[in-house]
């Protein structure tokens, strides 16, 4: 590799973890408001393994070839655009990166994440974009003490943190579900006062089971027929927040299974950051703050070097792992 350049990780054709490819490309220079990251770990994400699948493949993900992958990096600033502080070089950051899988990584400087001491590469990914989302979900629910939630998926990287989140905001009852007695007895070491495999035909009945007065604030980020067959787990009142469509295309929600006092809220965090710019500020800070004191912990699956980003897929894809996948450079 040139002095002057770096790897990166690309695709120019949609497909399986193969079309990951590894280049040589120049170092970039940040841009007005941005910093450039000397990357030290990058959290996968789920979302780009659809992205990489193509739009072939049904659902809601469309990225135009040659493409990129988006990811949570950790490291130190080396470089500040215009109009950024200078104070921030040597800084130790997370940020949510959209040309991540790199060894340098520009992003935007309005939203990193400060690393305090003692937080680990797997805590520290979670900081600009996991854990705000897991926060930002409950906040959207309206979540109050004592309430039952109902949280999809619980086992994969925003899943684990929100099942801890829950329990911090004072959820009386949570319920997790995942797809394999692994990702069960995972949740129910985060917290999970009930576990259901929700590959199973009749999870439903098991969720009632755990709660026969019904379910007052549910978090999906797996959409199709397991968001509609959720709705009526519903109790009058109660909340469903949708922050993804891992299972597949977007639901028609069916209208009648509303009228039972019941809603449907969505969630984005880059939406969120847009509309409500200083609570989504404050919401890093205090999911910096939990795990701090050590009331919020990311779960490291498996720590792979950048020429591995094929296998860092192969794992998200296999629906295998439990809590965080990091790259590094």
């Amino acid at each position: 590799m040139k002095e002057d350049g770096m790897r990166r990780i690309r695709y120019h054709a949609y497909g399986g973890p193969e079309v990951l490819t590894m280049e040589e490309t120049e170092i970039p220079r940040p841009g007005p408001g941005q910093v450039r990251i000397r990357a030290e770990a990058i959290g996968a994400n789920f979302v780009d393994v659809k992205f990489r699948q193509g739009p072939e493949t049904g659902g809601i993900y469309r990225r135009d070839l040659p493409a990129v992958l988006t990811g949570d990096v950790v490291g130190m600033v080396d470089a500040v655009g215009a109009g950024v502080d200078p104070g921030l070089t040597g800084r130790r950051v997370a940020a949510l990166a959209e040309d991540a899988f790199a060894d340098q990584v520009l992003a935007d400087a309005e939203w990193l994440a400060p690393v305090p001491e003692g937080i680990d590469d797997a805590t520290a990914s979670m900081l600009p974009m996991g854990a705000p989302v897991a926060l930002g979900t409950l906040r959207a629910a309206r979540l109050s003490p004592g309430e039952t939630v109902l949280i999809h998926a619980a086992a994969g990287g925003i899943g684990h943190l929100a099942v801890q989140l829950a329990k911090i905001a004072g959820a009386g009852t949570v319920i997790a579900t995942a797809g394999s007695p692994a990702k069960l007895d995972f949740t129910r070491t985060l917290g999970a006062d009930a576990a259901v495999d929700y590959s199973a035909e009749d999870w439903p009945d098991q969720v009632r089971e755990a709660a026969p007065e019904g379910i007052d604030v549910i978090l999906d980020s797996v959409g199709g027929r397991i968001l509609v067959r959720s709705l009526d787990l519903l109790a009058p009142f109660g909340r469903a927040v949708v922050y993804g469509a891992a299972g597949g295309g977007a639901t028609d929600i069916p209208l009648t299974s509303l009228f039972a006092m019941r809603s449907v809220a969505g969630f984005s965090l880059l939406a969120w950051r847009a509309a409500a710019p200083k609570q989504a500020r404050e919401d890093m800070d205090q999911v910096t703050q939990h795990a701090v004191e050590g009331r919020l912990r990311a779960r490291l699956h498996a720590r792979l070097p950048l020429d591995k980003a094929a296998e860092a897929h192969r794992i998200m894809e296999s629906r295998s792992q439990l809590g965080r996948v990091l790259l590094v450079p």
